[in-house]
C-alpha cells in the first residue's frame, strides 16, 4: 500500500509520462523522413516500483539539403518538426530558430545566384549589342546618318524616328 503522499507522487509522475510520450510523439508524427531512431526517454522510479518517463528526446536530421533549393522546404520541415508539440521546450525553440535561419541562407543563395544569372543575361545581351555597334536597330539608323563628301548628311529623316 501507498501512502497519500506517495499516490500523489505516481499520480505527477504519469501526468509527466504522458505529457513527455505526448510531445515526442508530435516530434516523430510531423518530423517522418527527418527523425533518426525515433524517441528516447529518461526514466524516473516511481514509490509503486514503475518507471515513467520524465524527459526525452528525438534525433532529426538538421542538415542542408544539396542545394540551396532543397535547402528551404527541408528547414521549414525541421522547423515544423521542433514546433510540432503543444508546449515546445527551449530546446524545440533552438532548433527552429537554427531552421529559420538555415532557411534564410538558403533564400539568399537562391537569389545571389538569381543575381548572378540575370546579370550573365545581361552581359551577353550587351556582347550582342556590341557587335551592332551597342545600339540595337537604333545602330542601324545611325549608321545610315552620314556625311557624305560635300558635308551634307544623308538619311537624317531615319535617325529623327529612330
Amino acid at each position: 500500500q501507498l501512502t497519500s503522499e506517495e499516490e500523489r507522487i505516481v499520480q505527477e509522475l504519469k501526468q509527466t509520462d504522458s505529457k513527455v510520450r505526448a510531445h515526442e510523439q508530435a516530434h516523430v508524427s510531423v518530423g517522418a523522413d527527418l527523425v533518426r531512431g525515433g524517441a528516447s526517454f529518461s526514466y524516473e522510479t516511481g514509490p509503486d516500483k514503475k518507471r515513467y518517463a520524465v524527459g526525452g528526446e528525438v534525433s532529426i536530421d538538421t542538415s542542408p539539403g544539396r542545394t540551396p533549393e532543397e535547402t528551404i522546404p527541408k528547414a521549414q520541415h525541421i522547423r515544423a518538426t521542433a514546433l510540432a508539440p503543444a508546449d515546445p521546450s527551449t530546446q524545440d525553440r533552438r532548433v527552429a530558430a537554427q531552421a529559420s535561419v538555415m532557411e534564410l541562407d538558403a533564400r539568399g543563395e537562391v537569389a545571389a545566384q538569381q543575381r548572378q544569372e540575370a546579370s550573365a543575361a545581361t552581359t551577353e545581351t550587351s556582347s550582342v549589342m556590341a557587335e551592332d555597334g551597342g545600339q540595337g536597330s537604333a545602330g542601324f539608323y545611325r549608321g545610315v546618318e552620314q556625311t557624305n563628301v560635300s558635308g551634307s548628311r544623308v538619311g537624317g529623316v531615319f535617325d529623327s524616328f529612330a
